[in-house]
C-alpha cells in the first residue's frame, strides 16, 4: 500500500509501505476513505515526541471494513466505520471505567502507572510513536485496527465522511474539555486557541449550556472563522491584554471555565526559548499560565492541549490561592462517541465547517507544510487516499 511515512523531524513522504494484516482474532483491516492532519501529529513531525523508526502517522481516520478476525462478529466486509483514536481493549479496569485512554492492554512495551517523560506511558494511540504502542496510523490506504469489535462505530447512511470524520478525535476532545468544566447553565467559557480542537470546544460549550463563549487566538483569520461558524466573541492577544479584557467582560471576576486548547506549541519569545533549553523543557506553558491568571476564583481550568515535560516556575501558589480546579488529559472518546454521533445525525451540530483544505494523500508533504505554517488561512486539512 501507499502511505504517509514519517522518517525524521520535518520529513514525511508518500511512499510504499507494508500492507496491514490480521494479527489477532479481534483485528479488522480498514480501507481508509478519509483521514486528517491533527495538531498532535506535529508533535512527532516537529520532534517534540521522539520516534526513531519509520512510522505511518495519523489518528483521525475512517473507512470501509476489508477484513475481520475470527473474534469480530459485529462487523463485516463492506461496513463503513469511524475509528476512535485511542486503542482500547474494552475489558481491562480502565476500559470498564470509561477511561480507555489508559487501557492496560494496548501498549504492551511502554505502559505503566508512572506516566514518566519517556517511560510508563498510557494506552495505545494510532500513529503516535513507539511510546504509545507503535501502531501505524491512518494517513495511509489501509490500517489494522486492534480490538475492532469494541472500538469501531458504524456510520449511518446518508452522512458524508466530512460530517463524521472528526468524531475520531477533535470533537470528542473539544467535548471533554467542556464536560470536565461541569457547566450548570449560563457560565462564561473562555477557550484559548481557535485551531481545530478550540473550534470544537466552542461548539461543545454552546451544546452544554454556556451562556457566553469567548475565543482567544493570535491569528485573526482563525478568530474570523470562529465568529462565522460558532457565533462566539473573540480576543486577539496581540491587540489586548487578554486577562484584563476577560475580567472586564465578567464584572472583574474572570471566566467560570478556561480551556487550554493550545498546549506546549504556543508562540514564544526568544527568552522563552532560551529558558526552555536551560530547563530541558519542550515548548512553553505560557497559555496555561494565562488560563490560571484569567479564570475566576473557584473556577475550573481544563487542558486538552498536549504537554510533554515538566515546567519550571509552575504557578502552584496562584492556583492554590484561587482555589482552581484542574482537569486534563486525552479525550474520553469511547465514552462519548455514540452520543456525539447522535448529535450529528439529529443535525444539532455541524462539524465540517472547520475544513479549509481537502488534498489527495499524495500531497502529504504539502499538507503538513500548510498546516504547520498556517498558510493559506489553513484550519483543518483532510486527506483522501
Amino acid at each position: 500500500m501507499k502511505a504517509a511515512v514519517f522518517h525524521k523531524p520535518g520529513d514525511i513522504r508518500y511512499e510504499q509501505f507494508d500492507d496491514p494484516t490480521i494479527e489477532d482474532s479481534r483485528d479488522a483491516i480498514i480501507r481508509v476513505t478519509s483521514t486528517a492532519i491533527c495538531g498532535s501529529d506535529l508533535h512527532i513531525y516537529d520532534g517534540f515526541l521522539p520516534q526513531l523508526r519509520p512510522e505511518v502517522l495519523g489518528h483521525e481516520f475512517m473507512g470501509i471494513v476489508e477484513d475481520v478476525g475470527s473474534g469480530v462478529t459485529n462487523l463485516k466486509k463492506g461496513d463503513r466505520v469511524v475509528v476512535p483514536f485511542t486503542v482500547a481493549c474494552g475489558k481491562c479496569f480502565f476500559c470498564q471505567h470509561h477511561q480507555e485512554m489508559h487501557c492496560e492492554n494496548s501498549n504492551k512495551e511502554d505502559y505503566g502507572p508512572d506516566g514518566g517523560l519517556l517511560t510508563e506511558k498510557g494506552g495505545g494511540l494510532f500513529g503516535y510513536s513507539d511510546l504509545y504502542g507503535g501502531y501505524n496510523g491512518g494517513q495511509a490506504e489501509a490500517v489494522r485496527v486492534p480490538y475492532a469489535d469494541y472500538s469501531l462505530r458504524h456510520v449511518p447512511e446518508g452522512l458524508k465522511d466530512e460530517q463524521v470524520l472528526f468524531l475520531t478525535d477533535i470533537f470528542p476532545t473539544g467535548w471533554s474539555s467542556i464536560e470536565w468544566g461541569e457547566l450548570k447553565g449560563g457560565e462564561t467559557v473562555a477557550i484559548f486557541g481557535s485551531g481545530p480542537v478550540g473550534l470544537m470546544a466552542q461548539k461543545s460549550a454552546w451544546l452544554q449550556g454556556a451562556g457566553r463563549v469567548i475565543a482567544i487566538d493570535p491569528l485573526n483569520y482563525r478568530l474570523e472563522r470562529a465568529k462565522r461558524v460558532n457565533n462566539v466573541e473573540t480576543l486577539n492577544p496581540n491587540d489586548v491584554d487578554v486577562v484584563e479584557a476577560l475580567r472586564s467582560m465578567t464584572e472583574g471576576r474572570g471566566p467560570d471555565l478556561c480551556v487550554d486548547a493550545v498546549g506546549m506549541e504556543a508562540s514564544r519569545s526568544v527568552l522563552d526559548k532560551a529558558k526552555a533549553v536551560f530547563n530541558l523543557e519542550k515548548g512553553t506553558d505560557s497559555v496555561l499560565e494565562t488560563c490560571f491568571r484569567a479564570v475566576r476564583r473557584g473556577g475550573i481550568v481544563t487542558i486538552v492541549g498536549v504537554y510533554g515535560t515538566p515546567f519550571d516556575n509552575f504557578p502552584l501558589g496562584r492556583m492554590f490561592d484561587k482555589g482552581v480546579t484542574i482537569k486534563q488529559g486525552q479525550s474520553q472518546v469511547h465514552k462519548n462517541i455514540d452520543h456525539l454521533l447522535d448529535l450529528v445525525v439529529q443535525g444539532k451540530v455541524v462539524l465540517d465547517d472547520i475544513v479549509s483544505h481537502v488534498l489527495p494523500l499524495t500531497e502529504i508533504s504539502r499538507g503538513y507544510d500548510i498546516f504547520k505554517n498556517k498558510e493559506d488561512d489553513c484550519t483543518k486539512v483532510i486527506l483522501k487516499p
